[in-house]
């Protein structure tokens, strides 16, 4: 446990040195106040067709930059050989990802926060701020990307040998899990018999971290009508009272499978290596 700590804390410390954290820390800001903006226009409260324009713009942004910087944090350890001369001391690989994963998620949400929290001023000073339960999940929205991103981008770290590959890894992830994921979906469940459709739909759309949280969002803003009835059954679940819980059940059950994952390919490289 104390290994894990210190790895969160070296990361934590390397992570707000990175010039890349402060430029999307910056780029971010930007972000949520072009959000007020779009809000400013026409208030949201629920869920509406701004809303859902925002959502996508989040889905666009937080992804590739939880990414690039879980991905290049990974692979800078193998280039710069820092790996090497922490493997001599008595670190397990587990420990290692782990301190890992919660120094970077912690630079991650304090960039998230910090965007918010440039939000939520501007709104009140001005205004035009969002409706209470609307901004707390939009912030719930952005913190399950984050969160659910960062384990897949340990896995980019743990393949890629470099940075170069680690950025056409997690471009590619990126791209079929955010932008080409409706088309890909359809052509998946075209091939499949009528009666296998509803259950690839579930097992699919657990695979994909962007759609999980898009869809519980989605539902909790009351825009469960707009996905069609073959979602019936997860508008059901997510709107019972245990429905937060067991959503953040199968969260960490996401994070911990991707964790394993990224702990057999580092360990496999460690062996080899």
């Amino acid at each position: 446990m104390m290994n894990v700590y210190y790895v969160a804390r070296r990361e934590l410390k390397a992570g707000f040195r990175n010039p890349w954290a402060y430029s999307f820390m910056a780029l971010f800001s930007v972000f949520s106040l072009s959000l007020l903006l779009i809000n400013s226009q026409n208030v949201v409260q629920g869920y509406s067709g701004a809303t859902g324009t925002m959502l996508s713009l989040i889905l666009y942004l937080l992804p590739l930059m939880t990414l690039f910087l879980g991905s290049f944090s990974l692979t800078a350890e193998k280039e710069e050989g820092s790996w090497q001369l922490l493997s001599t001391y008595p670190l397990g690989t587990l420990s290692f990802l782990a301190g890992k994963y919660v120094g970077l998620a912690s630079v991650l949400l304090a960039i998230v926060a910090f965007g918010y929290g440039v939000m939520g001023v501007a709104g009140a000073l001005f205004g035009k701020g969002f409706e209470r339960n609307t901004y707390m999940l939009f912030f719930a929205f952005s913190v399950g990307l984050v969160l659910l991103f960062l384990a897949v981008a340990l896995i980019v770290g743990s393949l890629a040998k470099n940075r170069w590959q680690a950025l056409t890894i997690a471009v590619a992830i990126w791209f079929f899990a955010v932008i080409g994921w409706p088309t890909l979906l359809i052509a998946a469940l075209g091939l499949l018999p009528y009666l296998w459709a509803k259950p690839a739909l579930l097992i699919l759309t657990m695979c994909n971290p962007a759609e999980l949280v898009r869809l519980f969002v989605v539902v909790k803003l009351g825009g469960g009508s707009i996905l069609g009835p073959e979602y019936y059954r997860w508008i059901q679940w997510i709107d019972e009272p245990g429905g937060t819980l067991l959503f953040l059940a199968v969260c960490a059950v996401w994070v911990g499978l991707a964790m394993l994952g990224s702990y057999f390919i580092w360990e496999r490289g460690r062996t080899r290596g």
